[in-house]
C-alpha cells in the first residue's frame, strides 16, 4: 500500500483539496483528512509508532514466550542446578521455564515494542504538525493512484507532500 501525505495549514484548505481530489476521481475510501474534527493519527498505524510497537510486541510474544519457557525448562534440566531447593526436582524445572517465559516477554516488549518507548523515524514531523493545528490529507492506494493525487495537488498551496510505502 502506498500513501501520499499532504500537509495543509487549515481546515478550509484541507476541505478544498479533498473536494478537488474527489472530483478528480479518487475514491472516498482512499481519501482521509487527519486533524481536529476529522480522523485521529491513531487510525493510521504507520503514523502512530506506539500502535505499530504494540502490534510487533504481540507478534513476537507469540513466539518468544513459549520459546523462553522451553529454553528455561531445558536449561534447568540439563544443568541440574538446584536453584530452588524447596521446589523439588520437577517444579524446579517448571520455575526455570517460567523465568524463561518472563525473559521472552521482556524480549518481545523491548525489541518488538520499541514504539512503546519512543516515537522515532520520519513520521514525527507529521505528528507535530497535527498537534500544531495543521491538517493532513492522506491518499491510500497503489502507485498510480498516489501519482494521480500528486499531479492533482501540484497547483495547490501545500506546506509539504510526501509519499510512503
Amino acid at each position: 500500500m502506498n500513501y501520499l501525505i499532504a500537509v495543509l495549514s487549515d481546515r478550509i484548505q484541507a476541505e478544498e483539496a479533498y473536494t478537488i481530489l474527489e472530483k478528480g476521481g479518487i475514491s472516498l475510501n482512499q481519501l482521509s483528512i487527519v486533524g481536529k474534527g476529522y480522523k485521529n493519527v491513531s487510525d493510521f498505524t504507520f503514523l502512530d509508532r506506539s500502535a505499530q510497537g504494540r502490534k510487533n510486541a504481540l507478534r513476537m510474544a507469540y513466539w518468544l514466550i513459549p520459546f523462553g519457557f522451553f529454553g528455561g525448562y531445558t536449561f534447568d534440566a540439563i544443568t541440574t542446578i538446584d536453584t530452588f531447593g524447596w521446589a523439588g526436582e520437577p517444579f524446579n524445572h517448571i520455575i526455570g521455564g517460567i523465568l524463561g517465559s518472563i525473559g521472552g516477554a521482556m524480549g518481545s516488549f523491548f525489541v518488538g515494542g520499541s514504539g512503546f518507548l519512543e516515537n522515532s523515524g520520519d513520521t514525527i514531523p507529521f505528528l507535530n504538525r497535527v498537534k500544531a493545528g495543521k491538517y493532513l490529507l492522506i491518499i491510500e492506494g497503489d502507485e498510480s493512484m498516489v501519482n494521480k493525487g500528486k499531479t492533482m495537488l501540484r497547483g495547490f498551496k501545500l506546506e509539504s507532500m510526501e509519499t510512503y510505502q
